[in-house]
């Protein structure tokens, strides 16, 4: 969980965190989460400020409650992120990605060229 930004509120940090868990299948759809007294102790934050942050997963649709037991990780949460990370992607990095790439005249086969050796880089190929 990425507590570090401080520029961002604590309780959306925690919410950051816990849908990059659920991405990277650290928590699988249907799976409990760590409850907040234990993540408010490792965080050394309220307890409050914990509720807030998964109660935006839960208003998401991304978290659900079983009363009594927990916060559990809906089914569909992974399609959900993935659709709300693409489009933060697409809009935050490829676009601004491309302003750079028209400054530096890139055609649109050289910037293909770019993104596929990058990729291959970082995937071992």
């Amino acid at each position: 969980m990425n507590v570090i930004d401080e520029s961002i509120p604590i309780y959306a940090r925690i919410a950051e965190g816990i849908k990059d868990h659920i991405l990277m299948g650290d928590i699988k759809e249907g799976e409990q989460i760590t409850s907040t007294t234990q993540i408010s102790k490792e965080y050394n934050i309220s307890i409050p400020t914990v509720n807030k942050g998964i109660s935006i997963l839960v208003l998401e649709g991304i978290l659900f409650k079983k009363r009594g037991i927990g916060m559990f990780v809906a089914e569909g949460a992974v399609d959900k992120l993935i659709e709300e990370r693409r489009k933060v992607f697409r809009e935050q990095y490829v676009q601004s990605m491309l302003v750079e790439a028209k400054r530096l005249r890139y055609s649109v086969d050289e910037l293909q060229k770019i993104v596929v050796e990058v990729y291959n880089e970082q995937n071992g190929k």
